[in-house]
């Protein structure tokens, strides 16, 4: 079996068996390409098969010396994931990654915005332009409901469900959950939908999809980030900021005001509540009134 085979069989298991989306499938086939180009410089014909954890060390070593710790644990995880499939699938015995160890990384606070700092950006957005409604509603979706920029642009009409105050939402692996919306954002995206939507010339297949370009077609995930970026630059936001950044401040705000981390999981689409718990290390302080409020001893 050589490397390219490989590959594609376990590209094959993983859009098949796991349903993971186009741009997860992109970054385990990266993660593998890093190893493949590595053995390409030093001209090895070791197969996937074959190769051993001697020379996977070497190259995780290497490996650290060119990208940050946090990279080189996104890629071991990565060939773990390619040879655990080799393993099970008993082209080889064993899994060679499975002794070498990752970099310990410190958790990472995710960044947020203020209601204010929010409030700032959605105020800059130009209404007399055309795309300005559209660009109004996509923020107070991503805010609103707490969405990856991913689930909002594969977002659609039919998924809209305003008599019940839901919206159905497609995340990771496919996987669909419904997440409360509020009259105010169903507001926008109704002036975006009758006042500008349907006075585009709409593309075959894009019929659904909620939010388009100016050419009818769906929106790219690039057009969301430049559009987030360009807004924090005319605002004079000083932090770094992507549409992500609108999820996590989603998360943030609930909590602070006392939302249940369970309810917070289901409306972000957490497999683990682990995942959510990063939300109670932004803003201790809510931490205390809990214990304020709770506690016998107060």
């Amino acid at each position: 079996m050589n490397w390219n085979q490989a590959i594609q069989d376990y590209m094959h298991y993983l859009n098949l068996e796991r349903g993971l989306s186009a741009n997860t499938l992109q970054n385990y086939q990266r993660d593998v390409r890093k190893l493949t180009q590595y053995l390409e410089q030093l001209e090895l014909n070791t197969s996937p098969v074959d190769i051993q954890q001697e020379l996977l060390s070497q190259f995780v070593y290497e490996l650290g010396k060119s990208v940050s710790p946090r990279s080189q644990a996104r890629i071991i995880s990565g060939l773990n994931s390619f040879f655990n499939y080799l393993a099970f699938e008993q082209y080889r015995p064993d899994n060679p990654m499975e002794l070498i160890e990752s970099p310990k990384l410190g958790r990472k606070l995710p960044d947020t915005l203020s209601v204010d700092e929010i409030d700032s950006l959605i105020k800059a957005i130009d209404l007399s332009k055309p795309e300005g409604e559209r660009n109004r509603a996509m923020l107070e979706t991503l805010y609103g409901c707490g969405l990856r920029v991913s689930e909002l642009i594969q977002l659609r009409i039919s998924d809209l469900f305003f008599e019940e105050d839901f919206i159905k939402v497609t995340g990771k692996g496919d996987k669909q959950r419904f997440v409360p919306i509020s009259r105010v954002n169903q507001k926008y995206i109704s002036l975006y939908r009758y006042q500008v939507r349907v006075h585009q010339n709409i593309q075959k297949g894009f019929e659904d999809i909620l939010f388009l370009n100016r050419r009818g077609r769906g929106l790219s995930r690039a057009m969301i980030f430049t559009i987030v970026k360009e807004l924090g630059e005319k605002t004079g936001l000083r932090k770094t900021i992507s549409p992500h950044t609108f999820r996590h401040s989603f998360a943030t705000h609930l909590l602070e005001n006392g939302a249940d981390l369970r309810a917070i999981q289901q409306m972000l689409g957490h497999e683990s509540i682990t995942t959510t718990e990063i939300y109670m290390h932004v803003d201790r302080t809510h931490l205390s009134k809990v214990m304020e409020r709770f506690h016998p001893r107060k």
